[in-house]
């Protein structure tokens, strides 16, 4: 099974995000992750969404997503021509005495700590979805209370490296 990233440019309008799902579940896809927002141009919105199939399926999921009127231009986000990230924000349970480990960490990997409570702290962490999980992984001996991803957004680089649809 494959994984293709797909980066939508779609018309910012009312039932979007509905009419993509929809044709997802219509034909019984799934899809591994989705941001949207809107871009520079507030009349589109850039919609990334990650999916998985075998090479038909995935050319498949492309092609029809190209039939959908809201649909401005699909690029595939190789790899090697893109750049992609994912967000994670983590609560974890932490008492004064615990904190500087949980610091250690957060600094190892260039996180952020953007708020502190009197028993926990919210760190904040950009990268790709390995660098995350190896994150999250290192913060297991302390007790996370709430976890949030974003899911993979990502653009391609330079104009000429992309597939257009």
């Amino acid at each position: 099974m494959q994984k293709r990233i797909l980066s939508l440019l779609v018309d910012n309008t009312a039932g979007v995000l509905s009419r993509i799902s929809g044709l997802f579940s219509r034909r019984g896809y799934n899809i591994d992750s989705l941001s949207a927002g809107v871009t520079a141009d507030e009349r589109f919105s850039r919609m990334t969404v990650v999916c998985s199939g075998d090479a038909l399926i995935l050319e498949q999921i492309t092609k029809q997503l190209a039939k959908l009127v809201d649909v401005r231009d699909i690029k595939i986000l190789e790899p090697e021509n893109s750049v992609s990230r994912e967000l994670v924000l983590v609560k974890v349970a932490a008492k004064p005495t615990e904190r500087e480990g949980v610091m250690t960490i957060a600094n190892i990997f260039r996180a952020n700590i953007i708020d502190v409570g009197k028993e926990s702290m919210v760190i904040e962490l950009t990268g790709s979805k390995s660098k995350l999980s190896a994150f999250i992984d290192l913060l297991d001996e302390y007790e996370i209370l709430e976890l949030a991803r974003t899911g993979i957004t990502g653009l391609s680089r330079g104009a000429d490296d992309v597939r257009y649809f």
